[in-house]
């Protein structure tokens, strides 16, 4: 049972970046690069129906991986913790504030919207961290190597963001997004893989 919530995980990571892949075909003139992932569910999106669906999937699937961390989590409080953690980002995941389409003035629901973002930011962070802890020095590397990508592509998305609500060009805001959100997706199959290894998970402490 363990081994099939653990999976959950591995799924959820591939099903995101599937969404991200096949999404977009399903609005005219969405640019990957240029557009963030959060234009995909925005008001009036010709996306968001599909899109929210999805998201709802794989929510569903990251919460059974965090029942699969919980059990697999044995006498570490370190994943005790990033159980907890996940839990919490599935509730806050289940709806987020949509933003509107760019070039229109930011109302009530979009500075809502980056709340939500900046919340699930910090659980993405706190779920690297203490996700890392029990795991030995290659993955804590892989988790500093992570927090390193987070932080250099979350500045370069900052310094474009300003220019969405004024419809002004941000080249490559999706490029860079979606390169956060691949580094999240990638830490979480290698960490389900690392609890599905029986020896690592026998190794667990904390």
């Amino acid at each position: 049972m363990a081994k099939t919530l653990l999976i959950c995980g591995i799924l959820s990571s591939l099903l995101y970046v599937l969404m991200n892949i096949f999404v977009p075909m399903g609005f005219e003139g969405y640019s990957i690069p240029s557009q963030t992932v959060s234009e995909l569910s925005a008001i009036d999106a010709p996306t968001r129906t599909l899109w929210v669906w999805l998201a709802v999937l794989y929510i569903l699937l990251f919460a059974a991986f965090g029942w699969g961390v919980r059990m697999a989590a044995k006498r570490s409080r370190s994943l005790r913790i990033v159980a907890v953690l996940i839990i919490v980002y599935v509730i806050i995941n289940l709806y987020w504030p949509p933003m509107h389409l760019r070039g229109n003035k930011p109302r009530v629901t979009d500075t809502l919207h980056i709340i939500w973002a900046m919340i699930t930011l910090l659980l993405m962070v706190f779920i690297m961290g203490f996700g890392a802890a029990p795991l030995g020095k290659g993955f804590r590397f892989f988790t500093i190597a992570t927090f390193v990508v987070f932080i250099t592509f979350g500045v370069l998305i900052g310094t474009e963001a300003p220019g969405i609500p004024q419809n002004f060009r941000t080249p490559h805001i999706g490029t860079w997004g979606r390169i956060n959100i691949g580094a999240y997706m990638l830490w979480v199959i290698v960490f389900a893989v690392a609890l599905l290894n029986r020896k690592a998970v026998r190794k667990l402490g904390g």
